[in-house]
Order: structure tokens, then C-alpha cells, then sequence
């Protein structure tokens, strides 16, 4: 029997990363990709020490540009011949500064990483999934997907906005079509990673004694969330679904509890 295939964008570290060493277990080919060719060794290195069956294969890929998207996906098809499963997790978090603080790249930037590379590379790899005649898409929301603002976040907030609604219209163009072809959201909540404290990967945000507060209560490390959403992603069957980890009601819970089980990940 074929092994199916996953690619995850911006998948060298973090839950893109822990992502791909849930589908591995699980006996999948694995396709990571991300913009520094040394992170995405040192990513595969690690996958192929893992438990797990799969091949891995690494492919620099900025989402920003078509031609890196296309070549994602042509060196993907010529390894493993069909796509079962796309994931955009590919992101950068936007500096802790006010809108009108912001400079014209800045916000920029944040557009084309977290809405406009996302809406591209779907695109494309709809163009594959239509003529294979099946596939699976799955995106991943962000603070804004649920209309929540935070000052200082508020670029970050409407690109993954953005996101959301073209989720949605994706999957319901796929069942106006007909097509078989699954498209959902993945909900991860708050994740205890390099991304809540890096803009643009490598420019470091000072978070305030609040949010701290706020991540010790809610937040996860990715590990943890991965494997729930990828068994939830291999378990499902309908279209325009979101696989949400960090429900409200978990939230509430959490907050009620965290007087008396305190965590502290800035330690």
C-alpha cells in the first residue's frame, strides 16, 4: 500500500515541526519546508531520528513567492507523486507596536507572509488536488480569526481575520463544485514557542507581565497540540470544518483552576 503524503508549510520548528513528527508516526511521506535551508536540515535530521516509517523530504520555500510554491509542489509530485494532505502553517508574528507605529514594510510584510502566501499557495495546490480528484487543506487561524483585538497585534489580527473567511469560501467553492476535496481550520490556541517572542522570526518582543500571565494560563507547547490536531485532521470527513484545541470552555476551566495550578514558561 502507498504511504500518503503531507506537506506543512513553515514546518522547521515549532507546531509546523511537530506536526510533521505526528503524520511520520503515523506512516506518512513528509514534506517540510521553510525560508533557511539550514533550519530545514537540522528539521529533517531530527524527523528522520524519530519514531516513524515515512520518507522526509526539506524544501526551502518562501510562500511570499509563486515560483518557490510551484517548485514546493512539482518536487513534492516527482517524489511522491500525489499530495493527500496541504497544511499552511507558514507565519510570522507582526512587533509589538501600535498600527500608526508600524512602517509601510512592516505591514507589508505581514500581509503577504500570513494572508496573501496563504490564499497563493492554496491556490496552486487546489490546481493539483482538482485534477488528482481528492485532497485535503487545512490552515491555520490565529488571534483575529475570532474578531478578538489585542493593540499591538493588530496587523497579525487582521491578516488571520483575512484567513478565516477565506477558509470559508474556499471550502464552500469546493462544494458549489462538487469537488472532493476537504477544507478546514486548525485552531491551536496559544503556543509556548519562539513565534510569541520573535517578529519576523528573528526581531525579539518584550512581553509584558500581562501576557505572561495570560500564556502561563492558556497557553501549550506545540507538541501537545499537534498530536490532537492531526488525529483530528485523520479522522474527518466533512468539509469547512475548524479542529479547534483551546476551546472556550477548556479557557474558562483553565482560568477558574489557575490560582491553584500555577505555570510559568518564561522561567
Amino acid at each position: 500500500m502507498d504511504r500518503k503524503t503531507v506537506v506543512i508549510t513553515g514546518s522547521a520548528r515549532g507546531l509546523g515541526y511537530e506536526m510533521a513528527k505526528c503524520f511520520r508516526r503515523k506512516n506518512f511521506n513528509v514534506v517540510i519546508s521553510d525560508v533557511i535551508k539550514k533550519d530545514i536540515d537540522n528539521a529533517k535530521k531530527k524527523l528522520l531520528e524519530e519514531k516513524g516509517n515515512g520518507e522526509v523530504l526539506g524544501i526551502v520555500c518562501d510562500i511570499t513567492k509563486s515560483n518557490d510554491i510551484i517548485k514546493l509542489i512539482d518536487e513534492t509530485k516527482n517524489s511522491f507523486k500525489t499530495i493527500d494532505y496541504w497544511i499552511n502553517n507558514a507565519g510570522v508574528n507582526q512587533p509589538d507596536k501600535l498600527i500608526w507605529k508600524l512602517t509601510d514594510e512592516e505591514i507589508s510584510r505581514m500581509i503577504d507572509v500570513d494572508l496573501k502566501g496563504t490564499i497563493i499557495a492554496s491556490k496552486y495546490i487546489m490546481e493539483v488536488m482538482e485534477k488528482q480528484g481528492y485532497g485535503n487543506i487545512y490552515t491555520v487561524e490565529g488571534h483575529g480569526s475570532n474578531d478578538a483585538v489585542i493593540p499591538g497585534l493588530s496587523i497579525y489580527g487582521t491578516a488571520k481575520r483575512g484567513v478565516t473567511y477565506f477558509i470559508n469560501a474556499l471550502a464552500k467553492e469546493c462544494e458549489i463544485n462538487k469537488l472532493d476535496i476537504i477544507v478546514g481550520a486548525l485552531s491551536p490556541g496559544i503556543m509556548i514557542t519562539d513565534f510569541i517572542v520573535n517578529a519576523f522570526r528573528d526581531k525579539k518582543i518584550e512581553l509584558s507581565n500581562k501576557n505572561k500571565k495570560v500564556y502561563n494560563i492558556l497557553g501549550d507547547y506545540p507538541d501537545v497540540v499537534a498530536k490532537y490536531l492531526v488525529n483530528k485532521m485523520l479522522s474527518n470527513t466533512n468539509n469547512n470544518v475548524r479542529i479547534k484545541w483551546l476551546t472556550n470552555r477548556k479557557a474558562a476551566l483553565r482560568f477558574m483552576t489557575s490560582p491553584f495550578k500555577k505555570r510559568n514558561f518564561f522561567k
